[in-house]
């Protein structure tokens, strides 16, 4: 299976980010022909206020985000992992992943278990559960013969979630994400390849880049550098700065191989 992570520069303009994210996947189509495309977090609409992200939010399944993803997979015949968006839930949201097989069709939906509530280095708050709400399933899913997991860009600090899709046999785990600049530079790397050694599986991480409007009209940074990390913890495609793709194949004999000659599954004892 060949897969590609999708790199984007989101803001609080919903049309534009998903006629980008359109522009970009189709480029990914057209030169590299993926059976699988992968979006990062919040995709179509990224930053602004808590009540700009609550009146963003959306209804699954007729929201124009869920209807842009399935659209997509179905006229490419590819599967789609919808990177992340606010699914409409009162007066909070559920930060939300959507994955869709080659008909369209929604095959698994995960919502964000760990929430964002730290002071970053630069002195910024963000207080994701000041509007979002915590899921609690840990999902997976299948595309054609690859498990796949689900996370959403903080979980990939919790080994715990990792370990327990361990469980479930997944080949890939996705983390779709909007790291800041201050964290990413020094920790987006080195967890993703940590998260891949433990799993013995492939990593995607597609991730946003660039400025953002915060919630004061201050201007804040993502990291970007999506990237697929094989199970042995080698970065194999990466997204240099700006938006734009990376694609590779998943061998899954390659993961079986890996598992065979470390069997760290057979090991575990707690």
């Amino acid at each position: 299976m060949k897969i590609s992570v999708v790199q984007l520069n989101s803001g609080t303009d919903k049309e534009k980010n998903l006629t980008t994210a359109k522009n970009i996947a189709e480029e990914a189509i057209k030169f590299d022909k993926p059976d699988l495309i992968a979006f990062p977090e919040m995709l179509s609409f990224h930053g602004g206020s808590d009540a700009e992200s609550v009146n963003s939010s959306e209804n699954i399944p007729e929201g124009e985000t869920t209807e842009f993803l399935s659209d997509l997979a179905r006229k490419n015949r590819i599967f789609i992992h919808g990177g992340s968006f606010c699914e409409k839930i009162e007066n909070k949201y559920y930060n939300t992943t959507l994955a869709f097989n080659r008909s369209g069709k929604i095959i698994a939906k995960y919502r964000k278990i760990h929430l964002f509530d730290i002071i970053a280095p630069d002195g910024k708050s963000y207080l994701e559960s000041d509007a979002v709400m915590r899921g609690n399933e840990i999902i997976s899913y299948i595309a054609d013969e690859i498990t796949v997991g689900c996370s959403i860009c903080y979980d990939l600090r919790f080994a715990e979630l990792y370990i327990e899709l361990t469980k479930r046999n997944v080949d890939l785990i996705m983390i779709p994400a909007a790291f800041t600049l201050q964290t990413g530079k020094d920790h987006w790397s080195t967890l993703i390849k940590a998260r891949a050694i433990e799993t013995q599986s492939y990593v995607a991480a597609p991730g946003q880049w660039g400025n953002f409007p915060g919630p004061d009209g201050d201007i804040r940074k993502n990291w970007g550098h999506s990237m697929i990390v094989d199970p042995w913890g080698h970065t194999i495609a990466q997204v240099s700065d700006g938006i734009g793709w990376a694609s590779t194949k998943i061998n899954k004999s390659y993961i079986e191989e890996i598992r065979k000659n470390m069997p760290i599954k057979n090991h575990r004892v707690i």
